[in-house]
């Protein structure tokens, strides 16, 4: 993880406007208009909102940065890190040397599958099949905060014995982070319910960015983990059991919430395909989770690939739900899959309350129990959760390490802006599967994300003023999470 990251609520600025004219779903990822302004598409977009990416920005500068940008480009605030424009006027703000880029704001859905069928808790405690009816453990995380971005939480369910509370709701319907859908207080459940959960005594925290029909928008999810990151109360784990179409300003603000020492737990995804093409499942730095039946098989609707950090139960859970104070219900999706893995992570932190985010992803990893998943996908690791060993999800030993630092060299860009390369570094036993990239105004910091990567040696920054210095560092990831940083090097902006 990278020391000294500044949180995401620094570098962005959520520009939601009430009116403006639809975009298809099927609008191309980005739009420039050879002016130096572009904006980025997503694939289910809400009408005239935006989200904004500021660069060489304090943090205590945003507010007003944003207020006056508002006023420079025809917008009006509507609420914090919030204002109103016109594509138009979105256009020409993307123009600004204080912006780094703008996106539209889009649809963000839970990842759910409804299943008639029923098993427990009984896979993650132990290695092999048959499953013998019991779940194990030595640890209950009373110790662990666990926020659920989700739907809301049923707080008042009897499963969660008044352990259950509301953090932050950003939907602003009037339900002040209830559940009135079912799903989160379902994931919760199995984070932490006394009955269903993973970690029976851990803390739960309602971060509710999903209205009572499962859906939400980027900027809303971006509010709430940046919520999240300010406010998380460690040891700490996140879960999100929610996707959407590739997006890099979401996986910015999940970025810089593990590099503040939160660990999350991220379903892959329903639908079947590479989950490094949705966010935050395409995430570096967050465990991804792909869903697994009781017979130890992928489910066939269950996202896959090389950014898929392990396997977990997703077919047919039952957990708590939001209809009652004892309202129970049996669901699939790697939406189920996912809170196993929080609720793992929540037993290691208890135990090992310092870890960083990294640690705790390579403990998991290196924990799992191996080469027991049936067609688990091309580029996937055979990985299944395990709880047992070292207080949960943490004997580790003998798992792959992090990747070591690159060699960064870097030089101004032909035409514009910043040229930056890298070597290959050592890849600690796992196979490399990304890069972050990060940015920053002097040499000793404060250092924010400029981009997260494929497994490529080079990236051109465009964002930048000419004649500007720019600092940069890169670090590689892999299985077992964030390598440390390359050197740095400084690059005057052409």
């Amino acid at each position: 993880m990278m020391a000294g990251t500044r949180q995401v609520f620094a570098a962005l600025l959520l520009a939601l406007l009430v009116v403006g004219t639809a975009l298809t779903a099927s609008a191309p990822a980005a739009t420039n208009h050879g002016d130096g302004g572009e904006i980025h598409r997503a694939a289910e977009p809400i009408a005239g909102q935006y989200v904004v990416t500021l660069q060489g920005v304090a943090p205590s500068h945003v507010p007003a940065t944003a207020a006056g940008l508002a006023r420079a480009n025809g917008g009006t605030v509507l609420m914090t890190f919030q204002y109103g424009m016109s594509e138009a006027q979105a256009l020409a703000l993307s123009r600004n040397p204080q912006v780094a880029s703008v996106w539209e704001d889009g649809v963000i859905h839970a990842d759910l599958t409804q299943s008639p069928a029923t098993w427990g808790l009984d896979r993650v405690d132990q290695r092999d099949l048959p499953l013998n009816n019991a779940y194990n453990y030595d640890v209950t995380a009373s110790n662990v905060h666990a926020y659920i971005i989700d739907t809301g939480i049923r707080t008042t369910h009897t499963d969660f014995g008044g352990r259950a509370s509301v953090g932050v709701d950003e939907i602003g319907d009037g339900q002040n982070g209830q559940d009135c859908n079912g799903h989160g207080t379902h994931v919760a459940g199995t984070v932490g319910g006394s009955t269903y959960g993973i970690a029976k005594a851990v803390s739960l925290v309602a971060v509710r960015v999903l209205n009572c029909q499962g859906s939400g928008s980027y900027s809303q999810v971006i509010n709430g983990v940046d919520w999240v990151t300010s406010n998380a109360i460690k040891p700490a784990v996140a879960n999100m059991s929610l996707g959407g179409g590739l997006y890099s300003p979401l996986n910015t603000a999940v970025t810089n919430s593990t590099n503040a020492g939160i660990t999350y737990a991220v379903a892959a995804g329903n639908s079947g395909a590479n989950a490094c093409n949705y966010s935050p499942s395409s995430t570096p730095s967050v465990l991804t989770v792909a869903a697994t039946d009781s017979s130890d098989t992928k489910a066939s609707w269950s996202n896959y690939g090389s950014c898929v950090d392990l396997f977990a139960p997703g077919v047919s859970v039952t957990s708590d739900y939001g209809s009652s104070n004892t309202a129970t219900a049996v669901l699939s999706g790697t939406s189920m899959a996912s809170p196993h893995v929080a609720g793992t992570a929540a037993l290691y932190l208890s135990s090992n309350p310092g870890a960083t985010a990294a640690q705790v992803a390579s403990a998991i990893t290196g924990n799992a129990t191996t080469n027991h998943i049936s067609n688990p996908g091309t580029g996937t690791p055979n990985l299944l959760d395990y709880t047992g060993g070292g207080g949960g999800g943490g004997g580790g030993g003998g798992g792959a390490t992090v990747p070591d630092a690159p060699s960064l060299s870097g030089s101004p860009a032909t035409g514009k802006g910043v040229q930056l390369s890298w070597t290959t570094p050592s890849n600690g036993g796992s196979a490399i599967t990304g890069y972050n990239v990060y940015r920053a105004q002097s040499s000793g910091g404060p250092w924010s994300l400029r981009t997260t990567l494929g497994v490529v040696n080079s990236f051109k920054d465009s964002s930048t003023t000419r004649g500007a210095t720019y600092y940069y560092r890169v670090s590689a990831v892999n299985a077992a999470g964030e390598g440390s940083a390359s050197n740095t090097v400084g690059v005057r902006a052409r």
